[in-house]
């Protein structure tokens, strides 16, 4: 109507005598999506929610889309989160003390340097616990820093220096590093054991340890831990080893080959380390 009227009264009086503001009219008509496009959207999104198990928060599903080639902002993808009734997992914070008398430990090699500049550098490992029925389940885990990809694991119910061991060997078989390679933990009795610390030696492998009490010197391996279990774990735990196992064993790949780490330039550590090559 207002068009109608342009050549004979002004904007002003038109939308005065509409009862209209003048910024409605100069305001542009936001371009609507078509619903074709939003039904495919919404599919892809609730299959990513599905498979990441609720884990993504709107910048995930932003990063998870940019790769199928479909741009979502976070701040939209935030509004479709809360249409379409997603809700991201919520981290859930268990604390253990771990005991123990000192004993002789290696210096801080490491020093926080948590993104060398190849592969097979530096290496961090750690033991964690995972809860199956009554009882608990340990995961040893080695982690290559450059890329944030896990080398090697083992699994036990003791957490002794044999678990750390084997995770070890296992990341040794796999890459083969040379004799530069430097592999930090904490100060658990399972890294400082005499047979652990004398197959560094037989290896050439440097130990390197976080000061006593200092989790943010071991912070990388801590925040792998924090994500298996509180992004992919169920909540009230596993019902028995076998199934434990297996489903650590699907996040260990899930983990390095689909799940997007933003120090590895929003890329999954295998494809990270392929495109460095």
């Amino acid at each position: 109507m207002i068009e109608g009227l342009k050549g004979q009264l002004s904007i002003r009086h038109c939308c005065r005598l509409l009862g209209v503001p003048r910024s409605s009219y100069y305001a542009k008509p936001v371009a609507r999506s078509e619903p074709g496009v939003e039904r495919r959207l919404e599919k892809t999104i609730r299959q990513l929610h599905r498979e990441h198990r609720g884990a993504l928060g709107a910048r995930g599903f932003a990063r998870e889309l940019k790769k199928q080639g479909v741009a979502v902002g976070r701040h939209r993808m935030g509004r479709l989160m809360k249409n379409l009734g997603l809700v991201r997992r919520r981290a859930r914070y268990a604390h253990y003390r771990r005991t123990g008398k000192p004993s002789n430990t290696a210096a801080n090699v490491l020093d926080r340097r948590f993104n060398p500049a190849s592969p097979n550098t530096f290496w961090a490992g750690d033991i964690t616990y995972i809860r199956v029925g009554g009882s608990w389940l340990y995961l040893a885990i080695v982690m290559d820093l450059f890329s944030r990809r896990i080398v090697g694991w083992a699994f036990s119910r003791t957490a002794d220096a044999e678990l750390s061991l084997k995770a070890l060997r296992l990341a040794v078989g796999i890459r083969r590093p040379g004799s530069a390679l430097v592999f930090h933990s904490d100060q658990g009795c399972q890294y400082t054991a005499d047979r652990f610390v004398e197959y560094l030696a037989e290896k050439q492998i440097v130990q390197s340890m976080s000061r006593r009490a200092n989790c943010w010197d071991h912070a990388v391996v801590e925040r792998y831990f924090r994500t298996l279990k509180h992004d992919w774990s169920p909540e009230n735990g596993y019902q028995n080893h076998f199934e434990a196992q297996k489903d650590v064993m699907d996040f260990i790949a899930h983990y390095n080959h689909r799940r997007c780490h933003s120090a590895s330039n929003d890329l999954p550590p295998a494809a990270f380390e392929r495109l460095a090559a």
